[in-house]
């Protein structure tokens, strides 16, 4: 039997996870597709360089042309990142009729759709469960398990650097610099975290999963996001207090044909099974009419989860080579893109403020608030070090963007108002 022949462009973390998998289960994957599968060549930057895995040096290569062009090769799996460049060699693969697997976000989330056109053109597959949470099998669950049923609603941890900095900070106490430090330590988070750290790689990931669950177009400027560089130990403190936990979460939904996409820290009732996905873990919360609530768990990172998904999706391209129906699962978005504007965006949100400590501020405050039809569901009022102020920690009910925002404004030049000092979306309900 003629064995199915790879090309992997890349051989770091998730590269060496691959190769591993595709040796270890060599016998299992034979099974399941009849023919035996073998990895032709392997594009690295440095010949010499010690690896994670032992490959035979002969199958190492510093031209991707060896790949891309190379009439033997039928699948390009792609593990080594980039945008421009690895969209064109990507383009030059799959007009070249190579099926093509990729764990890239960045590249899907930017030009996924006309990558996903040219693979159609050419009769080829082009699968990316890899880019959005490692091991976790989300995309296939929403294109092919809950193919039947409606999402309205997307929530989660999709980002695991995040995750892990704000489990520590709450757990221990400990401030943002200090555990930024411990994630770079550990591998947890790069030498450069401004991608994860302001929220840009969940926002990536969001932008993939709102397309695909609800067959629309989103595009990454359509995310609104923030990142979890300003959050301090003192709203992590109230956020406990009132039974809140902070997380960095995506949210995708829908209502009536128009959809609301973003990513920002979020303060979840402790009681919502997002509250306990601690550490580098991922989690994605999915809301269908039919199937009602689950939930997907699991690590969201590291050299074997990815490579299970890689692995999985290579799987479903080589089942679909025997059957013959490569290129055929591509399914362009259904609807055409309609954006909610700040008027329908809904939430619960946390403010936290300090005033002049003086009769009838508070007063005015709420007559503001009031004026806006926004009523508070929580009202804290301590004093602060500072002379002659107080603090002031609220939870609205559900607003409007739009209202909460004018109310944001217009506090910041009220004359009573000293400083706004943070605020967070709210999820379900902590307690009094």
């Amino acid at each position: 039997m003629e064995p199915i022949a790879i090309g992997l462009l890349g051989l770091g973390t998730v590269g060496s996870g691959v190769v591993q998998i595709i040796e270890n289960h060599q016998e299992k994957l034979m099974h399941q597709i009849g023919r035996p599968i073998q990895i032709k060549k392997v594009l690295v930057k440095d010949l010499k360089k010690e690896r994670a895995v032992t490959i035979e040096p002969t199958l190492l290569t510093t031209n991707i042309e060896d790949i891309i062009n190379s009439p033997e090769i039928d699948v390009v799996i792609e593990v080594m990142g980039g945008i421009e460049e690895t969209k064109n060699s990507l383009i030059q693969a799959l007009k070249n009729k190579k099926h093509v697997v990729t764990a890239n976000k960045d590249l899907m989330a930017l030009h996924g759709s006309e990558l996903l056109s040219v693979a159609m053109e050419n009769g080829c597959d082009l699968f990316y469960e890899a880019s959005v949470a490692g091991g976790i099998p989300i995309l296939r669950s929403l294109v092919d398990g809950l193919s039947s049923d409606h999402i309205t609603k997307m929530m989660g941890i999709v980002n695991g650097t995040t995750n892990f900095i704000l489990t520590k900070m709450s757990k221990q106490g400990s401030a943002y610099e200090d555990v930024l430090k411990e994630a770079q330590q550990l591998g947890y988070a790069e030498a450069d975290p401004t991608s994860d750290v302001e929220g840009l790689d969940a926002a990536r990931k969001m932008a993939i999963l709102a397309t695909l669950g609800f067959s629309m177009k989103i595009d990454l400027d359509d995310v609104k996001v923030q990142g979890i560089t300003t959050i301090t130990e003192r709203d992590l403190q109230y956020a406990k207090q009132l039974g809140y936990t902070m997380k960095l979460i995506g949210i995708a939904q829908i209502e009536d044909d128009k959809v609301e996409v973003s990513v920002q820290p979020t303060l979840l009732a402790d009681n919502h099974p997002l509250s306990s996905v601690n550490d580098e873990y991922n989690a994605v919360y999915v809301y269908g009419e039919a199937v009602g609530e689950t939930m997907f768990y699991g690590p969201g990172a590291g050299s074997l989860p990815t490579a299970t998904s890689i692995v999985s999706d290579l799987v479903v391209v080589l089942k679909n080579m025997v059957l013959g129906v490569n290129g055929k699962s591509i399914i362009s978005p259904q609807y055409e893109k309609k954006l909610k504007a700040p008027h329908e965006i809904l939430s619960k949100y946390f403010l936290r403020f300090h005033v002049t400590d003086k009769v009838g501020v508070l007063a005015n405050i709420t007559a503001l608030f009031s004026e806006r039809g926004v009523s508070f569901e929580k009202i804290l009022q301590l004093p602060v070090k500072e002379k002659g102020l107080s603090e002031i920690v609220i939870v609205t009910h559900s607003t409007s963007l739009e209202d909460f925002e004018g109310i944001l404004a217009q506090l910041e030049v009220l004359p009573s108002v000293h400083q706004i000092k943070s605020s967070y979306r709210v999820e379900g309900n902590g307690h009094s």
